[in-house]
């Protein structure tokens, strides 16, 4: 019987920071949508943590990429060009969920010019 190679904690690691590299996001910005310190992506990264079920959830879905990233050898041909031009933010996708529950047209516009608003505010 031929047995199947593990994937180590380091090989996950270094999938998360290509895939992180990959869409110039920092180990800080990381950190702050996985809601963990940037040093904790960093001994993700290094392999030194393992990584648990939940935690393995949180971070493909922080880097747009399906849990079975973590597990397949050939990441970097089906990643590294996006099929997409353009993937969202987390942010992104978190503020689109919600947006799409509202049932209001008005609550709907309200966010809209909400949004419209603060995007004049930036410099």
């Amino acid at each position: 019987m031929q047995t199947k190679k593990i994937i180590t904690s380091r090989a996950m690691g270094e999938k998360i920071k290509f895939r992180r590299q990959q869409l110039g996001i920092s180990q800080e910005r990381l950190a702050e949508i996985l809601d963990v310190s940037y040093q904790q992506v960093q001994r993700y990264e290094n392999g030194t943590n393992r990584l648990n079920v939940e935690n393995i959830q949180l971070i493909a879905q922080a880097l747009d990429v399906p849990i079975t990233f973590f597990f397949r050898t050939d990441y970097e041909e089906n990643i590294a060009e996006p099929s997409i031009p353009y993937a969202p933010l987390p942010e992104e996708r978190t503020l689109l969920k919600y947006f799409k529950k509202i049932e209001n047209n008005t609550d709907r516009l309200l966010v809209i010019n909400v949004a419209r608003l603060a995007a004049k505010k930036q410099p």
